[in-house]
């Protein structure tokens, strides 16, 4: 694989921005595509051409890297009837939230194309996105593995192969599953905290003293003090499709998935809250509600 690649992205949400520009900071040429064309037009500042249809962005590329929001939006820009035809001999790969069986039907759909594909979600925020550090799993052959890993070392600094496709899609979901579980865990005691009027900061202390600390603690802990959700590094509306996902993923495995049906219901809360694209740390404000009177939390904007 040359060191230069030509990169198309289909999909520049919040990851797919960050990785567009990473790839780009790092040598490789990138055009991307989404499908709402101006959300994408301030990459074109940084020499990235944005394009206005997925299958001009596919014809002009060496590989594809998918990072649209779940697999409905990637059946709907992929495989229309004009992109079909620009699969064969190119090389898909899959980096969003997904669950196994998704994934495995976009692979079949690829390969009744003639295209390659495998799967490479990744787990980290925008910050890690363009340092190059998220820790990128891979699900496919060895041998892809093998001549994508300068790409995904562009990306994170040991990129892991995780077995064939649809592993590396179940692993990314066990892994956001643990996003929603430790924020609902974390905000609840923060509640009590503040509520019981003990200091906060003697709390995390003690806290950071423990085993029961998680690095995810002290990062939120700036937000959810000011309830302040804007800038989101991942959104409340994305960590519910997760939590749906996973339920469906670990409920057709015979894993009981009843304590989560509560974690769906409060972010569908903070949804009809109007804080679908607020940082998915609004949870708080369904765990803690703010003051009877108190100005509306801020989202993102």
């Amino acid at each position: 694989m040359p060191p230069s690649l030509k990169i198309a992205l289909l999909g520049t949400g919040l990851l797919g921005k960050a990785i567009a520009e990473r790839l780009t900071a790092v040598g490789h040429r990138v055009v991307v595509f989404n499908r709402t064309r101006t959300k994408a037009l301030p990459l074109e500042a940084q020499g990235i051409a944005v394009v206005g249809s997925a299958e001009i962005a596919v014809t002009q590329a060496d590989l594809v890297l998918l990072l649209l929001t779940d697999a409905p939006a990637i059946h709907s820009v992929l495989f229309s009837p004009a992109c079909s035809a620009a699969l064969s001999g190119k090389t898909i790969v899959q980096m969003g939230t997904i669950d196994s069986n998704e994934s495995l039907e976009i692979e079949r759909e690829v390969k009744r194309r003639r295209g390659t594909y495998c799967e490479a979600p990744v787990l980290g925020s925008l910050a890690e996105a363009k340092a190059g550090t998220l820790l990128v799993m891979v699900g496919g052959t060895e041998d892809q593995f093998a001549a994508l890993a300068p790409l995904f070392r562009s990306l994170g600094r040991e990129p892991r192969f995780v077995g064939a496709v649809g592993k590396a899609a179940a692993l990314k979901l066990a892994l956001n599953q643990l996003i929603a579980a430790e924020t609902l865990a974390f905000g609840l005691s923060l509640g009590l905290i503040r509520r019981a009027g003990i200091s906060v900061d003697t709390f995390m202390t003690i806290l950071r003293e423990s085993a029961l600390y998680a690095p995810t603690f002290g990062k939120k802990l700036p937000r959810l003090l000011k309830r302040d959700y804007h800038h989101p590094n991942f959104s409340t509306r994305h960590l519910l499709k997760d939590v749906r996902l996973f339920v469906r993923e670990a409920g057709a495995r015979g894993v009981t998935t009843r304590p989560l049906e509560g974690m769906a219901s409060l972010l569908e809360a903070a949804i009809a809250q109007g804080l679908g694209e607020a940082d998915y740390s609004a949870l708080y404000d369904l765990l803690d509600p703010p003051p009877s009177g108190s100005p509306p939390s801020p989202n993102n904007g």
